[in-house]
């Protein structure tokens, strides 16, 4: 298989997986009190231990580079502006908003700009994907929640851009692991960096929550997971399936946390698993 045909099976379960390793990771951020000082302890965390195992793993192709450069200058970008949505809002009004616009864009800006024509279950399913997860936004109105809403569509589209440019850098690297891991260790100082106001709060912000680099490792295998997938798929109907990281969210605060969901949620939840189900039709 090509990664500009189909998505198989075993693809489609890798990806699952991935998507459940993200939602294992924000489940982490939700719990631990500040999504600002969590996300940053995620983000520096994965980097040292990418940093840590990249004697260990088969190194990118020289071509690759330049998108890892780029990658990890765009991530950087993406987590100033999720840092700045979780300031003027909620993560559960903007989290549902950044996750389920950027497929779109990614599926739109692909068949321009790396030649991918989807079939028409995939569109089906992106939509059916993108469409449950903006359902799980819910209703907040307001003008600060205008600001959050224009704060994760701008994340919307740095989730796009760098899932463009990891999509085609990752196929030149020759090595999905090292590719992932080098934009991981390059992305950590610049988060770093964006946390230096807090910076006396961080390490014994880590110290009360050990759980957290666990988070950052879920984090690299989530990430890692889908380059690959990426690599032997369409990259518009990885970054959809990815999404359904929000269905297993909800199962998460269901089941783990003993939230109440609306129904709306609800709503939204059985559409991304609809779309799930219709990535692999053919």
């Amino acid at each position: 298989m090509t990664a500009a045909s189909g998505m198989s099976g075993t693809v489609a379960a890798c990806v699952l997986g991935a998507a459940l390793m993200h939602a294992g990771w924000n489940a982490m951020l939700k719990t631990r009190g500040d999504a600002f000082l969590s996300t940053v302890a995620v983000a520096v965390s994965a980097g040292l231990l990418c940093a840590l195992a990249l004697p260990f793993v088969a190194q990118p192709a020289p071509a690759s580079w330049p998108y890892i450069a780029a990658s990890a200058l765009v991530h950087v970008v993406y987590y100033a502006l999720l840092m700045a949505t979780y300031r003027e809002g909620d993560v559960s009004h903007a989290y549902p908003v950044m996750r389920g616009c950027a497929p779109l864009v990614v599926a739109a800006a692909g068949l321009f700009m790396m030649g991918e024509r989807l079939a028409a279950p995939q569109w089906l399913a992106i939509g059916l994907i993108c469409g449950g997860v903006l359902a799980m936004a819910g209703g907040a109105q307001g003008a600060a929640s205008r600001r959050t809403t224009l704060l994760a569509l701008a994340s919307a589209f740095s989730i796009a851009a760098y899932t463009l440019v990891d999509g085609a850098g990752v196929r030149l690297s020759n090595a999905p692991a090292g590719y992932t891991m080098w934009i991981f260790a390059f992305t950590a100082p610049g988060v770093a960096a964006l946390a230096m106001r807090r910076r006396r709060e961080l390490l014994p912000f880590i110290r009360a929550n050990p759980a957290l680099p666990g988070g950052g490792a879920l984090s690299v295998g989530a990430y890692w997971v889908a380059l690959w997938a990426m690599t032997q798929a369409p990259v518009a109907a990885v970054a959809a399936l990815r999404e359904t990281s929000i269905l297993f969210a909800t199962a998460i605060a269901v089941l783990v946390l003993r939230e109440r969901v609306a129904p709306r949620r609800l709503a939204g939840a059985a559409l991304i698993a609809c779309g799930a189900a219709a990535m692999r039709l053919h």
